[in-house]
């Protein structure tokens, strides 16, 4: 049985690591409210989580990788309920998506505001499963459509979100995809 952050004891070696990676990831998104990210120090951050470098070396090799390891922790909803339901139509998952947006309106206002958002391109990517050794039809249909969205979704992000979820989903569909 795989563990999970509620069964995991907090005196296990996963226990204290779950720790150190939420205390580092709440330590930067803390910091990122009030300074860009190349003015954040590693040092800072680990003062700032309470936990040594080594700590955040064993953990992430960039402060990037934080928020890349946070952004795939919120996708994983989004993930998870897409592949129970792998039936629904493609506008419906995209629908989805800008629901989960949404949802978590102010850490992307923040990613967009401190122009990190380039950060979820991959996650997007990797969500979409756009791999290189897919056939050729459904590579270029997947890179398509995951490249207009991830567009899509930068410019909304700096257009402040003034669009719903709903909207968006309209609004992409229109474009015929």
């Amino acid at each position: 049985m795989r563990q999970n952050r509620e069964s995991v004891s907090p005196m296990s070696n996963e226990g204290r690591n779950i720790y150190v990676i939420d205390h580092i990831t709440e330590s930067l998104l803390t910091l990122l409210e009030d300074k860009a990210m190349e003015h954040i120090s590693i040092s800072e951050l680990c003062d700032n989580a309470g936990i040594g470098r080594a700590s955040f070396y064993r953990n992430f090799d960039s402060k990037e990788d934080i928020l890349r390891a946070y952004i795939n922790k919120l996708f994983n909803g989004w993930k998870n309920t897409w592949e129970k339901n792998n039936n629904i139509p493609l506008s419906s998952g995209i629908g989805m998506i800008f629901e989960h947006f949404e949802e978590h309106r102010s850490f992307y206002h923040l990613l967009n505001e401190r122009h990190l958002i380039y950060l979820l391109k991959d996650v997007i990517l990797d969500t979409m499963e756009l791999k290189p050794d897919l056939p050729k039809g459904e590579a270029y249909a997947k890179a398509f459509v995951v490249y207009s969205l991830y567009g899509w979704i930068e410019v909304w992000f700096q257009r402040g979100m003034q669009e719903s979820a709903e909207e968006m989903k309209q609004l992409f569909q229109s474009q015929g995809v």
